[in-house]
């Protein structure tokens, strides 16, 4: 995973409604992301987000799912940090858990981001979710920027 930070584009999120789906392993890196994801969807004017938890990355799949069926989102991200113990665990957990959130997204034609970090050493999570760089942000961004996306093409009319 790249340090590199995307291009900010400035969104207005008034009446969008947003989740936040966090996972309770690696709390406190996680909580870091999901403030700092909670901020910019504040800075945007953004309705406040719906916040819940799971025991793990592996269970955000079925909670994205979950709220899809049950609610009305503009976008969920889902957060999550893998580090790399002694087996490939973290791999699998990565692979699974992005395949599944992008066929929650595609099938149910909702944004939902993938805000699970898998990375090998703690110090990368650090890295990815301190002060001077977090993902959370763009977590947060991107999922302005694809709720308003989907707003924008579903109300146009079919060729």
């Amino acid at each position: 995973m790249s340090l590199d930070v995307p291009s900010v584009q400035k969104i207005d999120g008034s009446g969008l409604r947003i989740a936040v789906l966090a996972s309770r392993y690696n709390e406190t890196l996680v909580d870091s992301l999901v403030h700092h994801a909670c901020l910019v969807l504040d800075q945007s004017g953004a309705d406040a987000p719906v916040i819940d938890r799971v025991p793990g990355a592996a269970e955000l799949p079925f909670a994205a799912a979950t709220l899809v069926r049950h609610s009305h989102f503009d976008a969920i991200i889902c957060i999550g940090v893998v580090i790399a113990g002694d087996t490939s665990h973290h791999e699998i957990i990565g692979e699974s858990t992005a395949a599944a959130l992008l066929d929650v997204s595609l099938s149910k034609e909702v944004p939902v981001i993938n805000g699970i970090l898998v990375v090998n050493t703690l110090a990368q999570a650090e890295a990815r979710a301190g002060e001077s760089i977090n993902r959370g942000k763009e977590f947060a961004q991107a999922a302005l920027e694809m709720a308003q996306f989907n707003k924008r093409w579903k109300n146009q009319p079919n060729p």
